[in-house]
């Protein structure tokens, strides 16, 4: 295992009561009274979750940002850091799931600075202070409700990054698994390959011995897996939904992490793609995860087979070729059981976008921490998808 400090400050308050004590949570974190909150495309105002939280900040002066997208933009997030400075916002509540939440990270550190929040996000400037934010999450996918990490889309130049920062962990997060009854079916299958994808991202690493990581991450996806299949018939399944929930947020939180950092090159492939046809995440890393599994699989072998045998109980005694291809054929066909797509050619995206979305992976040269990929394995693994 590599040396490693583990830090996480969010405050985890779940289950059925959680957000009744947001009033008590911001009071933790602000004197102040202003409040601004964060949110998508109204789908809080539907459910009735908006006038739940409006009732509670009762006693705060309360500013909206409505509007953050699936895939958050630069744009957006610029009105947001506006209306922070203008209104001198003392604390900001992000009401959504991890779209809404990454919005709201970079909102919080570039409030604080004179530069274009989108050079934070470059690296090009170190925030050294952040507004304070707390989450009521709304769907079980990203695990941004317990990171310090952010994926924002800049529409101009259609660049898809990530950046983080310690300083915008979230000081709270509310989560109540009731609120994601009514997600529509897509949102919660895109929520469950995008949770499994970060389980996956991480089985596979740079380390020579992660046996505690490993059992980790195969029982979380066993759980997934098996909430996710059961939500499909009863979307109002308190337990199924409670554990897909726990599960997206522990998937991503550091806990899997300890001693590796993974791989995360399916991610960057994805997000070169959602860049430039804006399809949501989860959907684009169902088709490519398994592509990348196929390409990757003959070089280390022993890996996939050992992935096999303890996510899907393959028999341990089976030839090794044999456990690969039952360990990729299990997520493929689990994510399609569920009804993730699985070709990107069911987006309408033509071949001839390979070469700019594999240019668009290599900003900082070859990736990938358990294999390194360059551009013409890159674009392979797009044709593998295709």
């Amino acid at each position: 295992m590599n040396s490693f400090t583990f830090y996480n400050p969010t405050q985890l308050v779940f289950g059925k009561d959680s957000i009744e004590k947001l009033p008590a949570m911001i009071n933790q974190f602000t004197s102040g009274t202003k409040v601004l909150i964060t949110y998508g495309g109204g789908s809080i105002k539907r459910t009735g979750l908006y006038d739940r939280v409006i009732g509670l900040l009762e006693g705060f002066e309360v500013f909206e940002l409505e509007g953050i997208e699936p895939n958050p933009r630069l744009s957006t997030v610029k009105k947001g850091v506006q209306l922070v400075k203008d209104n001198n916002i003392d604390f900001i509540l992000a009401i959504g799931g991890g779209s809404v939440i990454d919005g709201t990270k970079l909102i919080s550190a570039a409030s604080t600075i004179d530069e274009d929040p989108w050079k934070i996000v470059t690296r090009e400037v170190t925030p050294t202070a952040a507004v304070p934010f707390g989450t009521i999450l709304t769907i079980a996918a990203t695990g941004s409700e317990m990171n310090s990490g952010s994926v924002i889309t800049n529409w101009e130049t259609n660049e898809k990054l990530g950046w983080g920062s310690p300083l915008v962990f979230p000081k709270f997060s509310l989560l109540n698994p009731e609120v994601t009854y009514t997600l529509p079916k897509n949102q919660t299958v895109n929520g469950i390959v995008d949770s499994m994808s970060h389980l996956l991202e991480q089985y596979f690493n740079e380390a020579d011995n992660s046996a505690v990581g490993d059992a980790m991450i195969a029982g979380v996806m066993k759980a997934i897996m098996k909430a996710g299949l059961a939500v499909q018939d009863e979307p109002e399944n308190y337990e199924a939904r409670e554990t897909l929930m726990i599960g997206a947020t522990v998937a991503l939180n550091g806990f899997m992490r300890m001693g590796y950092n993974g791989d995360w090159a399916t991610h960057n492939i994805e997000h070169a793609v959602s860049a430039v046809h804006d399809i949501a995440h989860g959907a684009g890393l169902a088709v490519l995860f398994p592509a990348w599994m196929t390409y990757v699989s003959g070089k280390s072998p022993e890996r996939f087979a050992q992935f096999a045998e303890d996510v899907f109980d393959v028999d341990a005694s089976l030839p090794q070729e044999e456990k690969v291809k039952a360990g990729i054929a299990g997520i493929t066909d689990y994510w399609k059981a569920i009804g993730a797509p699985s070709s990107l050619s069911e987006f309408d995206i033509p071949e001839s976008d390979f070469e700019v979305f594999a240019d668009k992976t290599l900003f900082n040269g070859p990736f990938g921490n358990f294999y390194k990929l360059n551009k013409e394995d890159v674009i392979e693994i797009y044709k593998l998808a295709h």
